[in-house]
């Protein structure tokens, strides 16, 4: 099933491509790599042009990705939803009725492992499986917590875009601009 009728979600790292963004049907976009001064004026940018900012607080220059930087991005930018690999951010994501989306890096085993124990505590919304090229592990994550999964990290083709929705995510982010078109 699709994340609010979208399967790709863009992933911007620069502020021209959220610009070439704001005249499109996308909804939702990940917004990565940007400086604390720019995120009030970008969420609500992206507000005024109906756009819903997901924004990943772990990349956010000049921001501490903690419990306090959180609330105050929850309660002062107020973007559509965090995303981030602390639990911290997760809990006050939920907290402020954000949307909250727990990324994780499936290295090995023993990470994979971890992260389930995370994920019975953090209990997010949404899970960013990294990378979203593996979809066994697409499917096992989902079928195993029952939690919507977004596939991110080397997204770079049609092919993986399909593979991971087969596999069970319910979108895909990408910061590749080719799979940005429909």
């Amino acid at each position: 099933m699709p994340f609010h009728n979208q399967t790709i979600l863009p992933a911007v790292r620069k502020v021209k491509d959220l610009e070439k963004l704001l005249p499109t049907s996308f909804t939702y976009i990940v917004l990565l790599d940007s400086h604390i001064g720019q995120l009030k004026s970008l969420v609500d940018l992206g507000k005024t042009h109906g756009k819903k900012l997901l924004l990943h607080v772990d990349l956010v220059e000049g921001l501490k990705n903690d419990e306090y930087a959180a609330e105050f991005v929850c309660q002062s930018i107020r973007p559509a939803g965090l995303i981030s690999t602390r639990s911290g951010v997760i809990a006050k994501a939920k907290q402020n009725g954000l949307l909250a989306i727990q990324r994780l890096f499936l290295l090995d085993s023993g990470a994979l492992e971890k992260s389930y124990s995370l994920l019975e505590r953090t209990k997010p919304d949404v899970i960013e499986v990294l990378p979203g090229v593996i979809p066994q592990l697409i499917t096992e994550v989902r079928e195993r917590t029952g939690i919507p999964i977004f596939a991110g990290g080397l997204i770079r083709t049609r092919d993986d875009v399909e593979n991971a929705l087969k596999a069970g995510a319910s979108a895909v982010t990408t910061s590749h601009r080719e799979l940005w078109r429909k």
